[in-house]
């Protein structure tokens, strides 16, 4: 249960009430599936919904972010995956896991994902763009200049400004994290990439 209570669709205003409806539609576009019995599916938004102008600024941000299309799908959901798993975001790794599995990952691909490195199921182009996603979600940012020069010989100028864009959407997570806003359940009963778990 999140540490606050969202703001609920008979006690939000009417932008907020047609960004639920949006939000709801969008969800189940890209899972393929409704959350489980008795979730929104959207806890993170009806939380952000306390403040209004910042909801929408957010949400703006992430369209944009989210129209490039010069990386492929299978490496964007990829990174953005990851990165909600170090980040420990139950919410996004719930999520991210049925989009990647609505989008055509297997499961074997999913467990793999946390040891990615050991494995033969991605693409040493993939296993490149998942080291910069984990270099740049550390704290502070560990980007190597090996490592962006191994990234600029794979992608070019506009992939790597949309892979790290991707990857500030993706620390707008630790939003989630803060607040303890749960899985919703659109992976109940399928594999999950398990989120990585911090002491304390």
């Amino acid at each position: 249960m999140a540490r606050i209570s969202g703001v609920q669709q008979g006690d939000a205003g009417l932008r907020v009430r047609l960004v639920y409806m949006f939000m709801r539609r969008g969800m189940t576009r890209m899972t393929g599936r409704a959350p489980a019995s008795g979730r929104s599916g959207i806890e993170p938004l009806e939380v952000w919904a306390h403040q209004p102008a910042l909801m929408t600024a957010m949400g703006r941000y992430q369209q944009a972010v989210r129209k490039a299309h010069t990386v492929d799908e299978r490496t964007k959901n990829l990174v953005e995956l990851k990165g909600a798993q170090m980040i420990g975001c139950e919410y996004c790794v719930d999520l991210g896991s049925q989009i990647c599995r609505n989008s055509g990952f297997t499961d074997e691909e999913l467990l793999a994902l946390p040891r990615y490195r050991d494995s033969e199921l991605f693409t040493d182009r993939e296993k490149l763009a998942l080291d910069y996603a984990v270099a740049v979600m550390r704290t502070p940012v560990a980007v190597s200049d090996d490592l962006f020069a191994r990234m600029k010989a794979q992608f070019s100028d506009e992939q790597l400004v949309e892979i790290t864009a991707l990857l500030t959407v993706v620390n707008i997570d630790r939003f989630n994290a803060a607040f303890k806003i749960g899985s919703a359940g659109f992976s109940e009963g399928m594999v999950c990439v398990p989120p990585d778990r911090s002491p304390g």
